[in-house]
């Protein structure tokens, strides 16, 4: 495991499923690790379990200034940010369109795109004044593919990517690696909503196709070191067989 000592972490959606085992990693690579989400009985938990160099700071992404506000926290504490990984999500509401509530859609595109903007936008000027940085965003092949149900997941997902893509173009030869994981079906809580729902084929997969948490969290902290330095600028599969191997897990 390469060594994170020294560095400095955010991590969104970290109470629960990817985010709580790529924290986990991050801090046991030595990291101070920034503990973000909604659901603060979760969090402290973590923290508390982890020790002090796990910080909990409950926030809802997708609500304008609370990622603002997280970082001036994080820069109070340590003056510097070295990795943001803009892992919360959302797959509710699953409805057809014409039966969804407007409030619910309108909720998970702020979450699950707006979150990913906003972290972004509060940690940019520090990095850019370092010349170094690294972020994350957790993509999704519902960026691609449309499927019944998701409209407001296949939407957000599909705006994560090409902001992916906006921030890779305008923050070349700063020295900030912009890159994304799409991790593709993992045995999370969302995976029980989902099976829950019946709806689209993503529902009727057996449990064993599911990748365990762990294996997306350990492809995070794989992508910020060096060896992953030939994927900045593409989106990194956990259905691909070599990324696979590059982080042992083949």
């Amino acid at each position: 495991m390469m060594s994170f000592e020294g560095k400095t972490v955010i991590i969104t959606g970290a109470s629960r499923g990817i985010g709580y085992e790529t924290a986990k990693l991050f801090y046991a690579a030595g990291a101070r690790v920034y503990l973000t989400a909604r659901t603060e009985s979760n969090l402290n938990k973590l923290s508390k379990d982890l020790g002090g160099n796990a910080i909990a700071e409950v926030c809802d992404v997708g609500v304008l200034g609370e990622l603002e506000r997280v970082t001036k926290k994080v820069l109070q504490d340590t003056g510097r940010i070295d990795i943001l990984i803009n892992n919360a999500g959302t797959i509710d509401p699953i409805s057809n369109i014409h039966l969804t509530s407007p409030k619910a859609w309108s909720d998970a595109i702020d979450t699950n795109l707006k979150g990913v903007f906003y972290g972004v936008h509060a940690v940019l000027p520090t990095m850019i004044n370092q010349k170094s940085g690294c972020i994350i965003n957790l993509g999704s092949g519902a960026a691609y593919n449309p499927l019944e149900g998701w409209s407001h997941y296949c939407a957000s997902k599909a705006g994560v990517a090409m902001l992916t893509k906006s921030l890779q173009l305008e923050l070349k030869n700063q020295g900030i690696r912009v890159m994304s994981l799409s991790p593709g079906t993992v045995a999370t809580e969302m995976q029980i909503k989902i099976k829950a729902s019946g709806v689209n084929p993503i529902s009727k997969l057996d449990v064993s196709a599911h990748v365990p948490a762990i294996w997306p969290a350990k492809t995070l902290l794989w992508m910020c070191n060096p060896d992953s330095e030939k994927y900045i600028d593409q989106e990194v599969s956990l259905r691909d067989p070599t990324v696979l191997k590059h982080v042992g897990l083949c």
